[in-house]
């Protein structure tokens, strides 16, 4: 005889309204539909950066996002009335489920009014689809993996988004709460500034490492920079193999990117760590560029005249912010203090060059190593970027 079922304590999820459809995108017109919902409804958000539409499409390009080589997403939008209330993607990532195990799904790209009901017809649509493709689980946000944006922002509402990181209405965690999603990790930014001396100890500390292990330091060549790329490539997918959510970079993936951040990067700031001749390390710092892009509003033309891009060019030139975006060691020379030699030269690098300081982001939340080694040279926290998780 069947014992009978536990009663379940998961709070019931929300009801989708009936005036609700979800259709997945189809046509320039739906494309056009998704990428633009997003202006009207942060409208009046002081921090929020408009992508500029440009870069969107292209982004969901298949024939110029590497990532669509290997895998596959499908965009929904939410309509009520004939207006789009919503958006969502689902996401397959063949290379995150083989390098780590699992069986998972993402989903990304989600902006939705504050309705929980609406919020469950995109989760639904996006469920089924990946339900369809054998996944038991979903993450996210991803847009459309940890190389690229992700988290959902919980913390830090007050101040506007460093380059190549997310930005959302503080409503979104809840209603991702209520449709059953629960904290998975949580990622970290830090604040530090470049006036701010680190200190003696740990200054002193790092150089006599320097010193007794061999240790140079050198800026990254863009002269050589495809050999350059190769060897940073290498110290990248080495240094964050075993690290939560990582998946390698495919060599287009990595040479994509890397033409893309060629166009803003200071190459002073792009270190390269050697033991005694052997790279080991390396750390990336790049002008944030979102200072420049929140002046254009996401469009470099109005009528036709490259309105946008005059301010951003103009707005370019009077950055003062910077973000680290990564920082990583080869197995076998952690905890050896070349994550502290990096914070200091790039310390004294950026203001060198007139920098006034900026943000360290990501890091794991139980990443105690690397978060005592920026809290040791006066980083504080400042923002907290949520993963979450629902089986499926």
């Amino acid at each position: 005889m069947a014992l009978p079922a536990e009663p379940s304590t998961a709070a019931p999820l929300p009801a989708v309204p009936p005036d609700v459809t979800v259709t997945p995108v189809r046509g320039n017109a739906d494309k056009t539909a998704f990428i633009r919902m997003v202006y009207p409804l942060y409208e009046g958000h002081p921090n929020w950066v408009a992508p500029l539409e440009m870069e969107r499409r292209d982004f969901l390009d298949p024939k110029k996002n590497p990532f669509f080589e290997f895998g596959e997403v499908e965009l929904f939008l939410a309509r009520r009335g004939g207006q789009v209330v919503g958006r969502i993607a689902a996401v397959k990532d063949p290379h995150y489920n083989e390098f780590h195990g699992t069986n998972e799904g993402f989903f990304g790209l989600f902006e939705c009014i504050n309705d929980a009901g609406v919020a469950r017809a995109l989760f639904d649509a996006a469920a089924q689809w990946l339900r369809a493709k054998g996944f038991v689980k979903v993450l996210g946000p991803m847009n459309f993996s940890t190389n690229q944006e992700c988290g959902l922002l919980v913390e830090g509402f007050d101040k506007p988004p460093a380059i190549m990181t997310t930005y959302n209405v503080p409503y979104y965690a809840s209603l991702i709460e209520a449709n059953g999603f629960t904290k998975a990790m949580d990622l970290w930014s830090w604040e530090l500034s470049s006036s701010v001396q680190p200190p003696e100890k740990v200054a002193r500390i790092a150089e006599k490492i320097r010193q007794r292990d061999g240790i140079t330091v050198r800026s990254v060549n863009l002269k050589n920079f495809e050999q350059e790329v190769a060897l940073i490539k290498g110290i990248y997918n080495a240094a964050w193999e075993k690290n939560w959510g990582f998946v390698p970079m495919t060599d287009h993936e990595f040479d994509h990117l890397a033409r893309e951040m060629k166009q803003i990067v200071k190459p002073e700031l792009l270190l390269i760590a050697e033991v005694k001749g052997e790279p080991v390390a390396f750390s990336m710092t790049i002008p944030d560029a979102n200072e420049a892009l929140k002046v254009a509003h996401g469009r470099l033309t109005t009528f036709g005249l490259p309105i946008g891009l005059a301010k951003l060019l103009l707005a370019s030139r009077k950055i003062r912010r910077l973000r680290l975006i990564t920082l990583g060691i080869k197995e076998g020379y952690r905890r050896r203090g070349l994550d502290a030699i990096l914070y200091l030269d790039t310390l004294r690098t950026a203001h060198q060059l007139g920098y006034e300081g900026g943000e360290i982001s990501w890091t794991l939340e139980n990443n105690h190593l690397v978060n005592r080694a920026i809290e040791s040279m006066g980083g504080k926290r400042s923002k907290t970027h949520r993963i979450f998780e629902r089986a499926l």
